[in-house]
């Protein structure tokens, strides 16, 4: 059982070290960003845990054709510094372009549908075919493409990555 005390023998220095509390006037700087998130926004700022709604998620964040991407965790949510989370949603049908994310790493669960993730091994092209409750990591600068092949069947996946920058760069193949 958890006795909420650090062991300072691993942590050093940093376990008794915290930012300073910001006082309770910054939550309406948040909350104006997105009325919907305002109890979300302002755990961030009191460096306590933080709750998002399903219904909170943000649309504003970078989409290509056919995917709806919606941000949960990300500096304007919940003031993230280096952590993007999010879900997105792939229409039946909807492939695309092959891509790298650059220096970002990616990390894919399925929550709905049977996805399919291509990449190149040498000569051959892989297809990772997955279901729901799997995982798929993608590294930094791997050319890859995302589909969903199924004709009348949404995907949804959540996704984390390690920018806040939505980086896709095209490449003409795998």
């Amino acid at each position: 059982m958890w006795s909420g005390r650090v062991n300072t023998e691993r942590a050093g220095a940093a376990a008794h070290s915290r930012r300073p509390r910001p006082s309770h006037s910054n939550r309406a700087s948040w909350s104006g960003r997105n009325p919907a998130a305002a109890e979300v926004c302002h755990a961030a700022v009191m460096d306590e845990l933080t709750h998002v709604p399903a219904g909170s998620l943000r649309g504003s964040t970078a989409q290509t054709a056919g995917m709806a991407r919606s941000a949960a965790i990300d500096g304007a949510t919940v003031g993230s510094r280096a952590l993007w989370m999010g879900e997105t949603r792939v229409a039946p049908g909807v492939a695309s372009a092959p891509h790298h994310h650059g220096e970002s790493e990616t990390a894919i669960y399925v929550v709905a549908g049977h996805p399919v993730f291509a990449f190149r091994r040498g000569d051959e092209v892989v297809r990772l075919a997955t279901a729901p409750g799997d995982y798929v990591y993608v590294p930094a600068w791997v050319p890859h493409v995302e589909e969903n092949p199924s004709a009348d069947t949404e995907a949804t996946v959540v996704i984390a990555r390690t920018t806040q920058e939505a980086i896709a760069v095209e490449v003409e193949t795998l």
